[in-house]
């Protein structure tokens, strides 16, 4: 209310009390007790000031004409004392009693409860009554303890902070009176350090046990657990309480191996990988408070590495022995396993950061396995069974170890047809059609130097384990390599006449081609194998018509005995 305003109401006042017969207000005379006046109380008191406690203030000391006889203000420095126990004057000792923390008060202390009838020479003089403008910062005492709030907390919290662990945490740092003086977030790190070794107040010291990574707190700490009655630098004044608000991101302890999770693991797991295998997998790699820095997810693409061999960091290197095909594993590596206290600027990796990769296994092989061939079912009386060089017909379902369908014989309207041993189809899947009856069924597992290889091929991923359900369907016995027929004894002594149909001393493709159709279908004789016989004899022909005139001649026709001195293999 403005001065005027309170002397208007005044002569109202007292115009109206003589109105009415009353006697005229005099000079109430001097106070007997401290006048207190509350003008600003926070919402939220946590604590008031009792005698013996600790107190940082602020004041504006006038007297009653608003001449100012001293301020805290003016000298740049908080007032901090023991309230309560004669240290004060009376009055600022009872006027203070009872205070919150950035609660706001005017005093006014009678002569009696200042300097009464002596006063302070040149300062203040007798029997003043003195106005205080007073704003509490801070109070504590010397039985205080921490004062820790959890704020929030992580679902998953398998280990807490211990002494001698490596913490890395944001804070915003402030007095009591929520002024602040230091924040990490500020400076765009996080504060790293060791607990419990000295490196830290006592108080931050002790507030950091206990926590989870993720976890959130707020930390109020004492001055005589924080930097007590010399306070820190200008920021933090001597005697303060600190409230520190804490987030911890991650921690670890430089003794810390690989933690590892099994989140999921097959219940068939007939092997498990082992230094030197090549291991093909998926995941998506975060900070220990969720932050992702990478993801073979994103790039469509799994990461494929030897493991055991320093291709990948230490940690995980040993987070991957002994996964099963289709796991999915989470693995915990501390900084010293993997970029230590640089980090690795290129993932946004800060130094000393724990990575965690939830990891799942494609699969995986060694440059030495063999085809992995397993009979489903085998005919009874099973007598004849495939070679290289025999025709066969079989149905296939291909597929990656994760179960990704790749192709499958059962798309088109007939079975697939391929001579083995002729280079027709990859090595792993020919060696596992080897040995089989007609009607069987097997399971082969083609490890990827038998199968497409680093380079993989359309619709198959590079360095792929391919699973294959085959089943033979039929098979024909073949001819030996570089024979397109064979003989099944000894050939007519008198082979061009007998193919020379019309004696007129040449053989076209046509007579060629009938007397051969002739000897296979007398049992004399045996086509390679092939969907296409047709094909078959035209390449013999050419074969045997080495001018190219369209007609074979007795000198181009050669006995294999011939052949065979010449180092020339030809059917015929």
């Amino acid at each position: 209310m403005a001065r005027g305003s309170r002397r208007c109401l005044l002569l109202l006042l007292l115009l109206l009390l003589s109105a009415l017969g009353a006697p005229a207000l005099g000079d109430p005379g001097p106070l007997e007790d401290v006048v207190i006046d509350r003008y600003y109380i926070p919402k939220i008191c946590l604590r008031e000031a009792q005698m013996g406690d600790f107190i940082r203030y602020h004041y504006n000391g006038t007297f009653k004409d608003g001449k100012k006889f001293d301020s805290s203000y003016d000298r740049g420095a908080t007032v901090a004392g023991v309230v309560g126990v004669g240290r004060l004057i009376t009055g600022m000792d009872r006027g203070l009693q009872g205070m919150c923390v950035n609660e706001r008060r005017h005093l006014i202390v009678p002569p009696h409860l200042g300097y009464g009838s002596i006063g302070v020479a040149g300062l203040i003089p007798p029997d003043a009554t003195l106005y205080f403008d007073v704003v509490m910062l801070d109070i504590w005492n010397k039985n205080d303890k921490l004062q820790i709030t959890t704020l929030s907390k992580p679902e998953r919290c398998n280990r807490t902070v211990e002494n001698s662990d490596f913490v890395r945490y944001h804070y915003n740092g402030t007095l009591l009176d929520g002024t602040p003086f230091d924040s990490s977030y500020s400076k765009g790190s996080t504060y790293d350090t060791y607990v419990g070794t000295g490196w830290l107040i006592k108080g931050m010291d002790q507030g950091l046990l206990g926590m989870c990574a993720g976890e959130k707190r707020s930390i109020i700490i004492p001055p005589f657990l924080a930097y007590g009655e010399k306070g820190y630098g200008t920021v933090i004044p001597p005697q303060a309480s600190l409230v520190f608000s804490v987030l911890l991101v991650d921690f670890h302890n430089p003794k810390d191996g690989v933690f590892l999770e099994h989140l999921e693991v097959p219940e068939s797991c007939k092997r498990r990988a082992v230094t030197g295998d090549f291991v093909r997998y998926h995941y998506n790699g975060t900070l220990m408070d969720g932050t992702l820095f990478d993801s073979s997810y994103s790039r469509n693409q799994t990461y494929n590495t030897y493991i055991g061999k320093g291709y990948i960091i230490p940690g995980m290197d040993q987070g991957l022995q002994g996964v099963c095909v289709g796991e999915h594993r989470r693995v915990v590596i501390p900084p010293h396993l993997a970029y230590g206290e640089n980090g690795a600027g290129k993932y946004k990796i800060p130094g000393s950061a724990v990575l965690v990769f939830d990891v799942h296994v494609i699969d995986f092989h060694n440059p030495a396995d063999p085809v992995e061939i397993e009979t489903v079912f085998r005919p009874e009386g099973c007598n004849v069974t495939t070679r290289n060089r025999d025709f066969v017909r079989y149905h296939y379902n291909c597929s990656l170890l994760d179960g990704t369908r790749l192709f499958s014989s059962h798309d088109y309207e007939k079975p697939q047809e391929v001579t083995l041993g002729a280079n027709k189809v990859i090595e792993g899947l020919n060696s596992g059609l080897l040995d089989m009856c007609a009607g069987e069924r097997r399971v082969l597992i083609v490890p990827p130097h038998l199968g497409h290889g680093e380079s993989g091929a359309r619709g198959v991923p590079g360095s792929a384990v391919l699973r294959f359900e085959v089943e033979l369907i039929s098979m024909e016995e073949g001819v030996p390599e570089g024979y397109l027929f064979i003989w099944h004894g000894d050939p007519p002594a008198n082979l061009y006449e007998q193919m020379d149909l019309n004696k007129d001393g040449g053989i076209p493709a046509e007579e060629f081609s009938t007397f051969i159709k002739t000897q296979v279908a007398e049992g004399k004789g045996r086509l390679m194998p092939s969907s296409d016989p047709e094909k078959v004899i035209a390449d013999m022909f050419q074969n045997q018509d080495r001018n190219q005139d369209g007609k074979i001649t007795p000198d181009e026709l050669k006995l294999k005995s011939d052949e065979d001195q010449e180092k020339i293999h030809e059917e015929l």
